[in-house]
């Protein structure tokens, strides 16, 4: 029985999640399965991964074959890796206890490498969001210019209007003024 360790869709449409099983290559995707052994969730910013690693490393050590993604996310989380250094160890190339003390330092820069991913998108994240506000500001900045401008034109010609208005009103009264006299 050829085992694999692949993807099942769930979700709804345009948001898929996808256990991580252990099933016969034979089933279809989303059937039967032997075992489930995690989950990946892409729609999150990153993608959210569960994985119970044990679990994952023991059925590779079995024999089980993963499909292509599952391959990446299983080398993301260092499933494959850990393999890879057992394999060290059954051959006699070093011990249990240099395989963990290798795992850790790995561990430890991929931790490292994530969060320096995290806080790069965090900061394009707040300097687009400044910038958009730089953008706002100045348009309405430019918008509250034209507005003044309007006003002041519109107070300029009311202003205009009333002065034409006084000097009409004087030029009546200095004319009915010489006459009444």
């Amino acid at each position: 029985m050829a085992v694999k360790i692949r993807l099942q869709r769930r979700g709804h449409k345009r948001y898929a999640f996808y256990p991580i099983v252990i099933a016969d290559s034979r089933a279809p995707r989303d059937g039967r399965f032997i075992e489930r052994i995690g989950s990946y969730n892409p729609n999150t910013n990153p993608a959210t991964i569960s994985l119970d690693f044990d679990r994952a490393l023991y059925w590779l050590e079995t024999g089980a074959q993963p499909t292509d993604t599952v391959r990446t996310i299983l080398s993301r989380e260092g499933v494959l890796l850990m393999k890879h250094l057992r394999g060290g160890v059954k051959k006699g190339a070093f011990g249990e206890e240099e395989v963990q003390r290798r795992f850790d330092a790995w561990k430890a820069q991929h931790d490292k490498t994530v969060e320096a991913g995290k806080a790069k998108d965090a900061a394009k994240k707040a300097d687009d969001a400044k910038a958009r506000l730089e953008s706002e500001v100045e348009k309405n900045k430019a918008k509250a210019e034209a507005v003044a401008k309007k006003k002041a034109e519109l107070l300029a010609a009311q202003e205009a209007a009333a002065k034409a208005e006084l000097e009409a009103e004087n030029a009546e009264a200095a004319e009915e003024t010489p006459a009444a006299e």
